[in-house]
């Protein structure tokens, strides 16, 4: 699979993961990883774990994804 980014750009790279929000394959130039809290539901209620999962996104997603949180 190939950068989606890289081919609108008239480059081609290979994709090294898939954004979880478009589905677009991502090049490490075009790639955002961020961790992600990871919350279970247990008897008690929702419990968080200890550690972060990773959570990949194209640049075009997290900068739209970015300006939606402020």
């Amino acid at each position: 699979m190939h950068c989606y980014d890289c081919f609108k750009e008239g480059t081609e790279n290979t994709a090294v993961a898939v954004c979880v929000d478009c589905g677009a394959g991502v090049c490490t130039r075009h790639l955002h990883d961020e961790p992600e809290p990871v919350r279970r539901s247990s008897a008690t209620g929702r419990v968080w774990s200890p550690h972060d999962a990773r959570r990949m996104v194209c640049l075009v997603c997290h900068e739209s994804l970015r300006q939606n949180r402020h």
